[in-house]
């Protein structure tokens, strides 16, 4: 796993996602948004969930400092991802929930 050409080919996989990524979500309207996001926390879960297995097989395994941090700062901001978007969307739907008379 040394191999130049296959650190080229993850690199570029990567660069291709953020691309396909950015033009899908900079595609969907202002009133879809919150909807669509919403939807997609189960998706983050499911990277935290990755997340966590490699930083796992990090510590059972030989790892470096640096891929170390980076594991642990992967599932830290998936975490952060996931909750927040948990509550942005708890917030939402209370913004449409009916009131109770008198109040």
């Amino acid at each position: 796993m040394t191999d130049p050409a296959h650190y080229i080919e993850l690199l570029t996989v990567l660069v291709l996602a953020i691309f396909v990524g950015f033009e899908v979500i900079s595609k969907v309207p202002t009133t879809l948004h919150t909807p669509v996001m919403s939807a997609s926390n189960a998706i983050h879960g499911i990277v935290l969930a990755g997340a966590i297995v490699i930083v796992a097989r990090l510590f059972g395994g030989e790892a470096t400092t640096g891929l170390t941090i980076l594991a642990v700062a992967a599932v830290t901001l998936g975490a952060i991802n996931v909750f927040g978007g948990f509550a942005v969307t708890e917030r939402r739907h209370q913004m449409f929930k009916r009131r109770e008379p008198g109040k």
